[in-house]
């Protein structure tokens, strides 16, 4: 009778910068040789930014886009999983189809994947709402004013409190994900692993190595944010670089 073995729990590995080094590298190697895939995956997270901002500026409504700009990266992993199967493919040898690339994610559907998606959207509404609950506590009465228009508002001593604070916050919710994600989508793509599993691994890995894990989610994110302001345009080279990189990063961090 033929035995059915659980998966291997995934194990940490110690990390130091030349790794970061060498995945980037890598990431940027795998940019160059499949370079109209990644243009397309970072396309589509470009036209969200933009949706965004016409969303929040076309009702008058600009300062929804502070809470909306900070979170947005949050959908990022989301795009990611396109770059981590292009770099997948490349390091097996095998054809970069566009057609199943593009569907990997719906290919996943009766994976973990779809679950580990459902965990960051929540997230991100979550971070969403607090963000305006922060505005209301230090800005409720400002709602008097035409704050889409009057952004002196942010400069008073409530709006400086406020803009203090929802940083603060959201950079602890950021640091969180980042945690809870940095090997966990890459590693639900490439194993046949649950998604708590995958969560706790990438948790285990940042505990075991926070100076260079932190450190790099540090250096994404200001790098994200500068691809950002020229209307999003930046992302179109910041986000495959990353986006392959990790992959690599995955593949040297967990055995």
């Amino acid at each position: 009778m033929s035995v059915t073995l659980p998966p291997a729990v995934p194990e940490v590995n110690e990390v130091d910068v030349s790794d970061l080094r060498a995945s980037l590298a890598a990431g940027w190697q795998d940019f160059r040789r499949a370079p109209l895939l990644g243009l397309a995956f970072s396309a589509v997270y470009v036209l969200g930014g933009w949706l965004i901002l016409w969303a929040m500026t076309a009702k008058g409504q600009l300062w929804w886009t502070l809470p909306a700009g900070a979170g947005f990266p949050i959908l990022g992993p989301f795009i990611a999983c396109g770059f981590y199967e292009i770099s997948r493919r490349l390091e097996a040898g095998e054809p970069l189809v566009a057609r199943e690339i593009f569907g990997v994610i719906f290919r996943q559907k009766d994976r973990q994947i779809p679950a580990m998606a459902a965990v960051i959207v929540v997230y991100f509404l979550f971070w969403n709402f607090l963000a305006h609950m922060i505005f209301a506590l230090f800005l409720g009465n400002a709602t008097m004013t035409n704050v889409s228009s009057s952004l002196a508002v942010f400069l008073t001593p409530p709006g400086l409190m406020m803009l203090a604070f929802g940083t603060l916050v959201g950079a602890a919710f950021a640091t969180l994900l980042f945690c809870l994600t940095v090997v966990s989508l890459p590693m639900l793509l490439d194993r046949e692993v649950d998604f708590v599993t995958a969560m706790l691994t990438s948790f285990a890995l940042v505990r075991e190595n926070p100076r260079v894990l932190l450190s790099w989610g540090a250096l994404i994110a200001v790098c994200i944010f500068l691809g950002m302001l020229p209307g999003f345009l930046g992302l179109f080279l910041v986000l495959p670089l990353f986006g392959h990189a990790s992959w690599h990063l995955y593949r040297r961090a967990i055995t």
